[in-house]
């Protein structure tokens, strides 16, 4: 099944694949998953780099991103059968490729309009391919995940704020920060103030926003599928009741059709000639 925004599409591999196909992207994703996930505070290190050790950090993991998803796509094309077609479907997986590759080689920050541009599309992109990539364990009916999954985003978000922060001095700071950013509340006594935190604002506001719409949602779903659960027995009950009723209105209308028609003793009987008189 293909998972999409658009043009930019993660849809893995089917099973009119081959098992081989199928065998292999059950451990690249994983790679790849990962992989993704390293990108995002490489951008963050990259833009607040104070020294050319760090930056040479940050490009070494954009380089060695690079490789590992084109030795992903290389062994996905040589295991599937249909190599176009698998291509076509995974166009995100290749456009981050490229990303990763020019990110690699760009020069250092401050960047330029362009480069700014074009590298906050990159780490858009590699966050969407996170969230496409988890989307089925995000499910609206898993309340429990959600909330571990919003709790270690809060936790994380606060951590990235202490970070590239200056203004927030404590954990707590940044903890209460990424809620007021995540919640969209904006009580202004924090507020990010360079580049960095503010990127890193944009991000938490739309993950979080989303994180407390998944569990907003995954509590209403359960108080809706509770009533769901007792109107489908009450239905299944009244379903129950009707069925006994028209069997038995069935053996009814048997028995009296059967009492209607004559039996053939009967019937013989009936077509005999009467015996004559003998006298």
């Amino acid at each position: 099944m293909v998972n999409s925004l658009g043009f930019f599409t993660i849809g893995g591999t089917d099973s009119h694949d081959g098992m081989r196909a199928v065998r292999a992207w059950r451990v690249i994703r994983w790679f790849l998953c990962g992989w993704s996930l390293l990108a995002i505070p490489t951008f963050y290190g990259e833009l607040t780099a104070t020294s050319q050790g760090t930056l040479t950090i940050a490009r070494s993991v954009y380089l060695s991103m690079f490789v590992v998803f084109a030795l992903c796509l290389l062994w996905m094309l040589h295991a599937s059968k249909k190599p176009k077609t698998w291509l076509a479907h995974n166009r995100l997986d290749v456009t981050i490729m490229i990303g990763a590759a020019f990110s690699a080689g760009w020069g250092a920050p401050p960047w330029q309009t362009v480069e700014w541009v074009l590298r906050l599309l990159f780490v858009s992109l590699v966050a969407i391919r996170i969230v496409l990539s988890l989307k089925g364990f995000f499910a609206p009916n898993r309340l429990i995940g959600l909330l571990i999954a919003g709790a270690g985003v809060l936790a994380m978000a606060g951590a990235g704020f202490l970070w590239l922060e200056p203004r927030v001095h404590s954990y707590a700071d940044g903890l209460w920060l990424a809620f007021e950013s995540s919640a969209t509340v904006g009580y202004g006594d924090i507020a990010p103030t360079t580049p960095a935190s503010r990127v890193f604002a944009v991000f938490v506001v739309l993950l979080g926003y989303g994180m407390l719409s998944l569990v907003f949602a995954s509590i209403a779903a359960a108080f809706i599928g509770k009533e769901e659960k007792a109107l489908r027995h009450e239905m299944h009950r009244d379903i129950k009741h009707l069925n006994d009723e028209i069997g038995q209105l069935r053996a009814e209308l048997r028995a009296l059709g059967e009492s209607m028609i004559p039996s053939s003793d009967a019937v013989a009987e009936a077509h005999r000639p009467a015996p004559r008189d003998q006298h």
